[in-house]
């Protein structure tokens, strides 16, 4: 049986028009009322329609982007593709950031968002069974953008991303082929493209008859998870001729650690990075691209179509392309 405004207007003590102007966030409601409303709404679990709110305030309507990592280069590059598709249909974007543990329960608790957007967007994270629920609440569209799991959205075809790395070093007569993945610690089981790129790897190896084990280490992000990768593959008995990054921050993180040891890239060790980041070219490394400004684009136009349909379109699988620069070349026993 669904909530009613009538509902949550007896359950705190008020009219229906005195809880629609406290839910709408509109004036003249005394602050204690208004709590007094949001607390019956959030006990009844009661959504606000998104049209019956755009015609209360006038809107043209909102979308909320959930972000995980607001300092990393991908995600910004998708808000970059995102938002002036969606400002230019005249939609604001807000912007929830989950960084951390504690923000990412706080959010899916509260749900902020879910009386002031009509879609929302979760970008580069996948959500867990519990998150997908709390969203379902909101009864608003719900698109993933540069993220991996069930979740209806604009995806890269991770697993492809990794081969078209390791079937280049391949090429090149590389046969110990060592791989860092790199994970913040939100990440872990949630993050699907790290699993990609390890049976990726995995395979690439055993297809060609090669050794794979002990070849991929899982690090945290940034310069120590780099540098601790870097490492471990180093002082293995046989160390590998090239190395394979989750992404290319990490790889750059490699390729420093690599020098510090006195080893040249490409001549001693090759290295290839994924993501193209704008320092790959400044760095002449060789990355798989991920288109991640037009993951943004084509995000926005599925929540545009959501808007006007009511449903999500189907998931687009956008593709990556191998980007040859000077870090990698055939190994010296070649």
């Amino acid at each position: 049986m669904s909530v009613t405004l009538a509902d949550v207007a007896r359950r705190a003590g008020v009219s229906p028009a005195t809880a629609s102007r406290a839910l709408g966030g509109r004036p003249h409601v005394a602050p204690a009322t208004r709590l007094r409303v949001h607390r019956a709404a959030d006990e009844l679990q009661f959504v606000v329609s998104p049209e019956a709110s755009r015609l209360a305030g006038g809107s043209g309507g909102r979308v909320g982007v959930v972000v995980p990592h607001l300092a990393q280069w991908s995600c910004g590059a998708v808000l970059e593709g995102l938002e002036p598709v969606l400002r230019g249909a005249g939609v604001d974007v807000l912007l929830y950031g989950v960084g951390d543990a504690a923000a990412r329960t706080a959010f899916f608790a509260d749900l902020p968002a879910r009386r002031r957007v009509d879609a929302l967007v979760v970008l580069g994270t996948a959500l867990d069974e519990h998150e997908r629920g709390r969203l379902e609440l909101m009864a608003v569209p719900v698109v993933a953008a540069a993220a991996t799991g069930r979740q209806p959205g604009v995806h890269v075809d991770e697993h492809a991303a990794a081969r078209h790395a390791v079937d280049h070093l391949l090429h090149l007569g590389h046969r110990r082929i060592g791989a860092v993945a790199a994970a913040g610690p939100l990440d872990g089981v949630l993050d699907g493209a790290l699993e990609a790129f390890a049976a990726a790897h995995r395979e690439a190896l055993r297809g060609a008859g090669f050794p794979h084990e002990d070849l991929l280490v899982r690090v945290g992000r940034g310069a120590s998870g780099a540098a601790e990768g870097a490492g471990r593959l180093l002082g293995l008995r046989e160390p590998p001729t090239a190395v394979v990054a989750s992404s290319d921050e990490v790889a750059l993180g490699v390729v420093r650690t690599l020098g510090r040891a006195r080893l040249r890239v490409p001549d001693d060790v090759s290295v290839v990075g994924l993501g193209d980041h704008p320092l790959a070219e400044a760095a002449d490394l060789t990355t798989v691209c991920r288109p991640v400004r037009e993951q943004g684009a084509e995000a926005a136009r599925m929540v545009l179509a959501a808007l006007v349909d009511g449903a999500v379109p189907p998931s687009v699988v956008l593709p990556s392309r191998l980007v040859v620069r000077g870090s990698t070349a055939p190994p010296r026993s070649a």
